[in-house]
């Protein structure tokens, strides 16, 4: 299920931009970004229906757009031959986005990485990263860092969705507070599963 854009930004339009030249990563992208979008979409009426302040429009937009940076990595298993580790594909889709200027837009990439990076850990991991804390701070933000992390970008599993406890298995790999903001927004966002 494509979710169509009209008024002021298009992102498909803005992803294939950058990524005519390359159609494969741009599949990958699409598919990645298209299911990332549906979830955070459901998340989202759920939580208006709760009578929650959710802007939808700005999800299903920024959604399909929190991995453009990609394309500047230099990650060849998803067709990507930029520069850089993956790990700055953020930063990189941030960058993309305030120059085409969506700074809100661009916030959501720079923010999606896990459930986001604090300044400590980037310096103690020695991450390629500036050193600050790269947290989803709002709503939207952190709807699309949990929806994203359902979802790889293996190309044999683009649009199988992880369990919950498939995500805290690679959480855990990050530490223990990883998987304690994942299961705060599990019960946030997803509480009438349980």
């Amino acid at each position: 299920m494509a979710v169509i854009m009209n008024d002021s930004i298009n992102p498909i339009k803005l992803i294939h931009k950058y990524y005519a030249n390359h159609p494969i990563a741009e599949d990958i992208l699409m598919q990645h970004s298209q299911m990332v979008t549906q979830k955070a979409l459901t998340i989202a009426r759920y939580l208006v229906a709760k009578g929650e302040k959710v802007d939808l429009r700005f999800i299903a937009e920024a959604a399909l757009l929190h991995d453009i940076g990609m394309i500047n990595t230099n990650t060849p298993s998803l067709s990507c031959y930029g520069t850089g580790d993956y790990i700055t594909h953020g930063l990189k889709g941030k960058k993309l986005l305030l120059h085409e200027g969506l700074p809100a837009h661009a916030r959501v990439c720079e923010r999606h990485i896990g459930v986001g990076l604090t300044a400590k850990e980037i310096k103690q991991q020695k991450l390629p990263l500036p050193i600050y804390d790269i947290l989803p701070e709002t709503l939207e933000e952190q709807i699309i860092c949990y929806a994203d992390l359902f979802y790889s970008k293996n190309k044999g599993s683009l649009t199988q969705e992880k369990t919950p406890d498939e995500v805290r298995a690679k959480l855990k790999e990050f530490g223990n507070n990883k998987i304690e903001t994942f299961n705060r927004w599990q019960y946030k966002f997803e509480a009438q599963l349980k």
